[in-house]
């Protein structure tokens, strides 16, 4: 006889009681005892016997929020059973939320109950083509722990032995979760979690749109959508529309996978990397795993602060698999690039990548990705394989997280991020998407405007060129092109090409102009001896030679560069310091922006695209930051 056992949720509140279902396998009585074990330390907790078919645990209030396992035993070895049948594992949540810690990390108890008595007809999921699977599992059934890979275990040991406030949900906690999110700074999802309910998704999402932060140290992620019922016990997913009769009631909630007909929600808008572009190392291919590593691509990032990395060093040996995810790279300038036709955003950013393309004869070739985006307010990082965890005593992988859960889990991010490589850019403009700039050389450079690292290519020449300007739009006399402020005191202009072009004149500047801009029909121009100046587009004379009639505004607040952005003159000063005025044509100050100033000596030229400003400086990396701070996070 050996006990089988399961929890009648797979969480609970400090203070709370859970409730277990024990049973003999030969059908007689229960007698034993049970050992619960935080899972993430191996402390033993709590002894108890048990006797009958209930057992109850009265969760004490110091009882740390984690990952619990309590194992029943007879004294009889639990031969023939499935290996977790006489464990049951739960996570204890905190009885105030976010009270201890602004981090919350995810259990996938949905997976683990998936892959439950795989391949057992009529009781498990899997396997995915076996027409015999279940499409309907239970969750008040012995086993849904670990698999034996353990592909969690990892992180979770990681986060305890160094000491970091975390506290721990359920993944079933995450649907209709927004009440639980909404005290958090950052959700870790961690391993393996391949299916989500509609409910969770929804709420995950809605967090991060509204500032709150996701960090993905996982793979296969969100891979399946699947429904819960029976009050959260019972989980459905069909893997089939055919087969799935929410399909012609509901069909966005029919059990597929979450990019497949009739759903059409790419998991990879939420999670940035999709499996439909990773690899698969399965069964005895999973010895592969050891042999893989990422390369670096991105080292000036904040995630790869303090690694000592460079672009195209190998690093991560290990902690690829056995499932990785990726998204559609564009290579055509030398650096990896997501193209955004797959559902990853366009705004994804690169951060390393490995060919797993032959890993196909283990299961299915692809890619493994690692990189970040914006989503709506917050953030979302993504190490793109399930075995990260498992790494995390190579320094790099170590240095990696720390970096992911300081920064994201922050009461408040650093603003400015490096979007592109050092340089000697003394003038940029944003303009047609496309970011230009001059060098210290004269050269007219261009690259797309971009979070990622793209270089820089020359396109022509600008010698004489001090500053550059774009009109929003096309304003009577002034088209929607590049503008030039020239040393000698011309405003010059050329078509937005990225190809060689000729600069023509426009007319002639106030002198000694150092910073131009345009917005709402006008043009607005700095002189070295800190005066704004201001001519209207319909007031320039059509003889170029001709003098136009500038006029004085008044004090510039010290600016030495000055862009215009959806309607407002945006400057900055030697010190970094930001500030802005509406474009009006009569003395009007300029007032301090909110947010983080620019580093001194990194803004010797500004412009501003999509609700960002962008700086760079010779010598200095190019730099962004939202033009308006967001706001705090969750928590």
């Amino acid at each position: 006889m050996s006990v089988l056992a399961y929890a009648v949720a797979t969480s609970i509140e400090q203070g709370g009681r859970l409730r277990f279902h024990l049973a003999s396998t030969d059908g007689g009585p229960v007698r034993g005892r049970v050992t619960v074990t935080d899972a993430t330390t191996d402390r033993v907790v709590a002894e108890a016997r048990v006797v009958g078919p209930i057992w109850e645990l009265d969760i004490p209030r110091v009882w740390y929020s984690s990952l619990y396992r309590a194992t029943f035993e007879d004294g009889t070895p639990p031969a023939g059973l499935e290996p977790l049948d006489h464990e049951a594992w739960f996570v204890v949540r905190p009885s105030r939320p976010g009270a201890t810690a602004p981090i919350l990390v995810s259990v996938p108890f949905a997976t683990w109950q998936a892959y439950n008595r795989s391949g057992v007809p009529g009781q498990g999921l899997y396997y995915a083509e076996q027409p015999d699977r279940a499409a309907r599992v239970s969750f008040d059934r012995p086993g849904g722990g670990p698999p034996p890979e353990r592909w969690e275990e990892g992180m979770l040991r990681w986060l305890r032995a160094t000491g970091r406030p975390v506290e721990f949900c359920s993944g079933l906690d995450l649907h209709d979760g927004d009440e639980l999110l909404r005290h958090y700074r950052l959700l870790v999802i961690n391993g393996h979690d391949e299916y989500w309910s509609k409910e969770q998704r929804d709420s995950v999402e809605g967090f991060v749109r509204r500032g709150g932060n996701l960090a993905i140290f996982a793979a296969n992620t969100s891979w399946w959508q699947m429904r819960l019922e029976d009050d959260g016990r019972t989980m459905v997913c069909h893997r089939d529309a055919v087969a799935d009769p929410m399909a012609a009631l509901d069909p966005e909630r029919v059990t597929v996978e979450w990019s497949s007909a009739p759903v059409h929600r790419p998991e990879n808008t939420m999670t940035g990397l999709s499996f439909r572009r990773g690899a698969g190392a399965w069964g005895e291919g999973m010895r592969v795993i050891r042999e893989e590593a990422y390369t670096a691509r991105f080292t000036d990032h904040w995630a790869f602060e303090g690694t000592g990395l460079a672009d195209g060093d190998k690093f991560a040996q290990g902690s690829l698999g056995y499932e990785t995810d990726a998204a559609e790279l564009d290579w055509s300038s030398g650096v990896p690039r997501a193209t955004g036709r797959d559902g990853t955003p366009p705004s994804f950013v690169v951060l390393a990548t490995a060919d797993l393309r032959h890993w196909a004869r283990y299961g299915q070739g692809g890619d493994a990705v690692m990189g970040t985006f914006r989503l709506g307010a917050g953030t979302v990082f993504n190490a793109g394989t399930i075995n990260w965890g498992s790494a995390l005593a190579d320094p790099v992988v170590d240095r990696i997280t720390r970096n992911v859960l300081d920064r994201l889990g922050a009461a408040r991010q650093p603003e400015w991020e490096v979007i592109g490589p050092a340089g000697d850019v003394r003038a940029l403009a944003a303009c047609a998407d496309v970011l230009f700039a001059v060098d210290v050389d004269g050269a007219l450079l261009c690259r797309d405007v971009s979070g990622q690292n793209l270089p820089w290519r020359a396109v022509g020449s600008a010698l004489p060129v001090v500053a550059l300007a774009a009109a929003r739009e096309a304003a009577g006399p002034l088209p929607l092109v590049l503008y030039a402020c020239t040393a000698d005191g011309r405003l010059l202009r050329r078509p937005p090409v990225t190809r060689p072009a000729p600069w023509t004149l426009v007319t002639r500047l106030p002198a000694h102009s150092i910073a131009i801009a345009l917005c709402d029909g006008g043009l607005f121009a700095v002189c070295a001896d800190d005066t704004l100046h201001y001519v209207g587009a319909t007031e320039l004379p059509a003889d170029p030679a001709a003098p136009a009639p500038w006029r004085a505004l008044g004090p510039a607040g010290g600016a030495i560069v000055l862009a215009a952005m959806n309607g407002r003159l945006y400057a900055a000063d030697a010190t970094g310091r930001l500030s802005t005025r509406l474009p009006l044509a009569v003395p009007t100050p300029f007032t301090a922006l909110p947010g983080e100033p620019a580093s001194p000596g990194t803004c010797r030229a500004l412009t501003g695209h999509a609700g960002s400003l962008i700086v760079a400086a010779p010598g200095s990396r190019v730099r962004r930051r939202p033009a308006v701070p967001a706001p705090p996070p969750p928590g």
